[in-house]
């Protein structure tokens, strides 16, 4: 493949959620998989990936101990921990120090355990509408950010989600404006969103050093593996080879019958792709 790397995210092996006491505590607001991370991560290794992503929630728990739950996974699978993914509100100035030092925690344990990257979703959807100030407290958020990961050795990047304030091409070019925060495009979520994905990946190549692949179809809504689906991401392959890419690419998928055979799919249809190249 052209200078790439291939990457599994862990979420697929476990119920999605978080931590419910960030309902009354902003602080412990984390995302979690509820499932066996080193079942997750041995999986991972025999589909043929090289490294790995986990929610912040599964790992920063292990902080006391330096993380040896964690440590004692990568060594045995031989897997990279290539990112760590946290998120927050971002645009509510009373909580911001609260979100940030959480994020801190996450970069914290992403720097321990020699990750590349730090990834953060978000930007909260207000229950009347989105108003323009949002934008510029999320950009302010994410430059933040920035300093945090930096000063750990981190790169920072910021991944557009649905339900967010940076859900189509519009939003994402409106938040790229106002901030200097690295591009973590999310293939999925942007073609849900109406985008088009290859399109994004080109007019925002200076930005983007890191890739989250993902199937997804419209009806029924859901996310598939990497080639199943309406999201064209053989086309996004083909975009990211033209604007030179070279890095890690992260295959992911929430939720999946068959969380190993969907890992495994995804990686032999990137490689696949990619020698087409």
């Amino acid at each position: 493949m052209p200078g790439w790397k291939l990457a599994y995210h862990a979420n697929c092996w476990g119920l999605l959620g978080g931590n419910a006491v960030g309902v009354t505590s902003v602080t412990q607001l984390t995302y979690k998989t509820f499932g066996d991370m080193a079942a997750a991560a041995r999986d991972i290794a025999a589909a043929g990936y090289e490294g790995i992503e986990f929610f912040d929630g599964n790992v920063v728990a292990d902080a006391a101990d330096g993380y040896a739950s964690m440590r004692r996974i990568l060594a045995d699978t031989n897997l990279a921990l290539v990112a760590l993914y946290s998120g927050a509100n971002f645009i509510f100035a009373d909580i911001i120090a609260e979100e940030l030092a959480r994020v801190g925690r996450a970069a914290d344990a992403a720097q321990a355990l020699g990750a590349e990257h730090l990834v953060v979703g978000g930007g909260a959807r207000r229950f009347d509408g989105t108003r323009p100030a949002d934008y510029d407290a999320l950009a302010s958020a994410l430059d933040k950010v920035v300093k945090i990961a930096e000063a750990r050795g981190l790169r920072a990047q910021y991944h557009p989600h649905l339900s967010t304030i940076v859900e189509n091409p519009d939003e994402v070019r409106t938040i790229f404006a106002k901030t200097g925060i690295g591009f973590c495009p999310d293939t999925a979520h942007l073609a849900a969103a109406g985008g088009d994905v290859a399109a994004i990946v080109r007019e925002h190549a200076a930005r983007i050093s890191y890739v989250h692949l993902k199937g997804w179809q419209r009806e029924p809504f859901a996310f598939t593996p990497v080639g199943v689906g309406d999201c064209d991401n053989g086309a996004v392959i083909r975009a990211l080879h033209d604007i030179g890419y070279a890095g890690w690419i992260c295959n992911e998928l929430d939720s999946w019958p068959d969380p190993v055979g969907a890992a495994r799919e995804s990686h032999a249809f990137v490689t696949a792709r990619a020698a087409e190249i």
